[in-house]
């Protein structure tokens, strides 16, 4: 048995927060609960008053980083994760929102599954959705039946409500790509791990979920398409690239007629402008025709356009 707080289990949580005073004192004490885990990093980005007031109440062992503005969920979450880099200590850490709520033995889940799994590079919580995180070289990041109903089950890449990255893994393959500021990332990380001989995967039955999600179905539309595409482009190539923005352009006057082609986030606004965007080679934060059409809701503590990391869906 191995002890606990040994190395291969000291777990660093990096929670990102922006304007959600109502949850992240209980998503960080629910981390701090975890037997395993180490430490807390809170990386604020760019609250507001309240939203920083709500920080001053958590614990004080939390490591609280302000970066003064909304940076993005990946580029907010490398604030966390070089500090942890540099800080040295355990093998594992872990990055989620700042509203994700873990079941009491979630962490220890995780750990007892990759063990003897010293290949494991990145892993991931049970979101209870069903699915398993793929990526066709076509479509992008899809669900696909689980291979099993409890323990490691592999996958193309992890699950961002929750995952866990090996700290050889980062230093070999670097942090999350800040082009895609939101969605797409971990998809993004989790390829470049498989290709330099890492694994991914979800271990099931170590359940954590997301109370609060809400976004800005332009945003969320704009997001995933332009980075879907991008994704595409840098991993599979540009043949790819074509078929997916052809299907995007094909669904604009289908969904018009047929509301049930539309898919889960529908913007017909949200993927012109990603199809644009792409091809001018323009990435990171949302443009302004964008960003001025959101402004009240980035701002609302319901927001979740740059926190929410379940599987993007095609279409």
């Amino acid at each position: 048995m191995i002890p606990r707080l040994s190395p291969d289990r000291r777990v660093t949580v990096v929670v990102v927060h922006h304007n959600r005073p109502d949850s992240v004192a209980d998503t960080v004490e629910a981390y701090l609960s975890q037997p395993d885990t180490e430490r807390v990093i809170v990386v604020d980005n760019g609250s507001e008053p309240d939203g920083i007031r709500a920080l001053d109440d958590i614990d004080s062992s939390v490591d609280v980083i302000r970066t003064g503005a909304n940076l993005g969920f990946g580029p907010g979450a490398n604030v966390g994760l070089r500090r942890w880099l540099r800080s040295g200590g355990g093998e594992w850490v872990a990055v989620t929102p700042h509203d994700s709520m873990p079941k009491p033995d979630t962490i220890a889940m995780i750990l007892d599954a990759v063990q003897d799994r010293s290949d494991v590079g990145l892993v991931s919580a049970d979101v209870g959705d069903g699915l398993r995180p793929v990526i066709d070289p076509f479509l992008g990041s899809i669900g696909a039946t689980p291979r099993l109903e409890r323990g490691f089950d592999p996958s193309d890449y992890p699950h961002g409500t929750f995952m866990m990255a090996r700290r050889r893994c980062l230093e070999e393959i670097g942090l999350f790509d800040e082009r895609y500021f939101a969605y797409c990332e971990e998809a993004d990380l989790g390829l470049r791990a498989t290709e330099a001989g890492w694994r991914c995967g979800v271990v099931r039955g170590a359940l954590v979920s997301n109370p609060g999600m809400s976004s800005p179905v332009e945003l969320v539309a704009y997001l995933q398409l332009r980075n879907t595409l991008l994704m595409l482009r840098e991993h599979f190539g540009r043949r790819n690239v074509a078929f997916r923005a052809a299907i995007a352009v094909v669904q604009l006057p289908v969904g018009m007629v047929r509301p049930s082609a539309r898919g889960l986030h529908w913007s017909p606004r949200g993927r012109l402008k990603a199809l644009r965007d792409h091809f001018l080679h323009r990435y990171g934060p949302p443009p302004p025709d964008i960003a001025a059409n959101h402004v009240d809701g980035w701002k609302s503590a319901g927001d979740r356009s740059f926190i929410d990391h379940g599987p993007p869906q095609p279409g």
